[in-house]
C-alpha cells in the first residue's frame, strides 16, 4: 500500500456513498446553518473574506456540519487539504502529513490544511506531535470534535487554535435539507419521487435531534424501502418514520460534557425548587443511560448542600432512596429517585452549613498554628493536669440549661462566626436561640472573668 493511501479528499468512492455524503455541500452557498459564524461580520465570514488561514477547531454535536465546513474553509483558502480521522490515524500518519505539507510548500508555495476529524481521540503524545508544526505554520490545523475541547485538547494546542462552537441545526434548516435531498436528481433522491407527510416530517426532525446525518440516513432508508402508492410517488408517513427510527436519538455522553451539563441542570432545577424541570432532567439522564446510583449519590449531595438544616430529613430521605435503588434496581428503583427529586425540589432550602463549612475550611488553612485554648485541652497525664490542661473547663451538662457561656475558639478567633442559619424550616426555629446564646457568650466572656466549674 502506498504510504499516502490514508489521505482522502474528494476521490471517487469504490462503493455507493450514503445520501449524507452524496449531498454534502461543496461551497458556502449550499451550506445550511451556523449563521452565527457565517453571517456578514461574524468570525468565520471575516476569516474567509480576508483569506487569512487560521488553525480552527470546530466543536459541535453530530451532524451539524463540522466536517463539511472544514472542507469548505480549506477550499476557499486555496489550501491543499489532507484529511485524517483520529479514529484510525496515529503518529505515523501525522508525520507523513507534515512531510507532505513541506514538499507541497517547496514545490508549489501552497499551504496545507490538515483536517483531523474526531480530534479529541488523539492522545496527548499525538497532540504534542502536532504542536511545533501548527506553531511554525507548516500546517494549518482544522479539527472537528463533538467533545468539549477544554477537556479533550491539551492546553498548548488549544492556545494555538481558534475554537468555533457549532449549534444543532434548527427545524427550518432541517426542512431545507430534506427538501434538497428529495428533489436533487443527481446526488439526492430526486430519481425516486417521494413525499413526506407533515406528521412524518415533524417526527423525523424532532426525533433526530438536529443531527442532519442521522436524518438523511433515515430518509434514505424510508424512500428506498417504500413502494410508490400510486405508481409514481412514495408516501413517507409517520408510521414509516417511526418504524425505521425505532427509538429517538438521545444526545448524551456519560463521560463527556453533556454528562456534566445534565447533572448541573438537575442540581440547579432542584435548588430552584422546580419539581417539573427536576423530573425532566432526571428522565433525560436515565434515558441517556446514566448510572442511577451516580444520580442518587449526587442527590445526597444536593440534600446536604442546598436543603441542609432547613429540612434535616432530606438527607435521611436521600440515603434511604440510595438504599432503595440498590435493593430494587431498574426500572422499579427509578420511581424512588423521582420521589426524591420532587421531595428535594419542594423542600425548604438552606446553604448555611455549606457556606459555613467553606469559610471554616479557609480559616483553618490560614490559622493552622493557632493553639487549642488550654481549658478545653485533654489532660490524660498528671503533668498535663499540673500545667493546667482542662483545669477551667466548665461541664455544660451540670448547668440546668444544658449549656454555658464559654469560648471554645482560639483567642484570636473568639468573635469569628461562620454559621449563619437561615430563617427557613427546622433551621429557622433554632436561629433565635443561637443568636441569644452568642450574645450572652460575648457579653459574659469579654474581659477577665473568674471561671467557676460546676463539677
Amino acid at each position: 500500500m502506498n504510504q499516502l493511501d490514508f489521505f482522502y479528499e474528494d476521490n471517487e468512492k469504490s462503493s455507493p456513498a450514503p445520501l449524507a455524503e452524496r449531498i454534502r455541500p461543496k461551497n458556502l452557498e449550499e451550506f445550511v446553518g451556523q449563521s452565527h459564524l457565517l453571517s456578514e461580520g461574524k468570525i468565520l465570514h471575516r476569516l474567509l473574506k480576508s483569506k487569512k488561514m487560521e488553525s480552527i477547531i470546530f466543536w459541535g454535536p453530530p451532524g451539524c456540519g463540522k466536517t463539511t465546513l472544514a472542507r469548505i474553509v480549506a477550499g476557499h483558502m486555496d489550501c491543499h487539504l489532507i484529511s485524517l480521522s483520529a479514529v484510525s490515524a496515529g503518529t505515523k500518519e501525522i508525520r507523513a502529513s507534515v512531510d507532505m505539507a513541506k514538499k507541497i510548500w517547496l514545490a508549489e508555495r501552497k499551504k496545507t490544511c490538515l483536517f483531523m476529524d474526531e480530534i479529541h481521540r488523539l492522545n496527548k503524545a499525538q497532540q504534542d506531535g502536532l504542536l511545533p508544526y501548527v506553531e511554525d505554520g507548516t500546517i494549518s490545523l482544522l479539527g472537528a470534535t463533538t467533545e468539549n475541547p477544554s477537556f479533550e485538547i491539551i492546553r498548548p494546542l488549544l492556545s494555538r487554535t481558534q475554537v468555533l462552537v457549532l449549534k444543532p441545526l434548527n427545524y427550518e434548516e432541517l426542512k431545507l435539507i430534506i427538501h434538497r435531498a428529495l428533489t436533487d436528481k443527481i446526488s439526492g433522491l430526486g430519481e425516486f419521487p417521494a413525499s413526506l407527510t407533515d406528521e412524518g416530517e415533524i417526527y423525523l426532525i424532532e426525533a433526530t435531534g438536529g443531527d442532519s446525518r442521522s436524518l438523511l440516513n433515515v430518509l434514505e432508508i424510508a424512500v428506498m424501502t417504500t413502494m410508490p402508492s400510486d405508481g409514481m410517488t412514495r408516501i413517507i408517513d409517520l408510521k414509516i418514520v417511526e418504524d425505521i427510527l425505532q427509538r429517538r436519538a438521545v444526545h448524551y455522553d456519560k463521560s463527556g460534557e453533556e454528562h456534566y451539563n445534565l447533572i448541573s441542570a438537575l442540581h440547579k432545577s432542584i435548588r430552584g425548587s422546580d419539581p417539573d424541570a427536576s423530573l425532566y432532567w432526571l428522565c433525560r439522564m436515565l434515558e441517556g443511560g446514566e448510572d442511577p446510583l451516580y444520580i442518587a449519590r449526587r442527590l445526597i449531595r444536593v440534600a446536604s448542600e442546598d436543603v441542609g438544616l432547613a429540612d434535616p430529613f432530606a438527607l435521611m430521605e436521600a440515603i434511604s432512596v440510595f438504599q432503595t435503588y440498590t435493593i430494587l434496581g431498574s426500572p422499579e428503583g427509578e420511581l424512588a429517585l423521582a420521589q426524591l427529586v420532587v421531595y428535594l425540589a419542594l423542600a425548604q432550602k438552606s446553604n448555611s452549613v455549606y457556606t459555613a463549612f467553606k469559610e471554616a475550611q479557609d480559616m483553618a488553612k490560614k490559622t493552622a498554628t493557632c493553639g487549642v485554648p488550654i481549658h478545653i485541652r485533654n489532660a490524660p497525664t498528671g503533668l498535663m493536669k499540673e500545667l493546667g490542661y482542662g483545669r477551667e473547663y466548665i461541664y455544660p451538662h451540670d448547668n440546668p440549661e444544658g449549656w454555658v457561656p464559654e469560648v471554645y475558639m482560639p483567642e484570636s478567633l473568639k468573635d469569628r462566626i461562620f454559621y449563619n442559619p437561615s430563617v427557613r424550616g427546622w433551621e429557622g426555629k433554632k436561629k433565635e436561640v443561637l443568636d441569644k446564646r452568642r450574645q450572652k457568650v460575648k457579653r459574659e466572656t469579654h474581659g477577665e472573668k473568674e471561671k467557676k466549674s460546676f463539677r
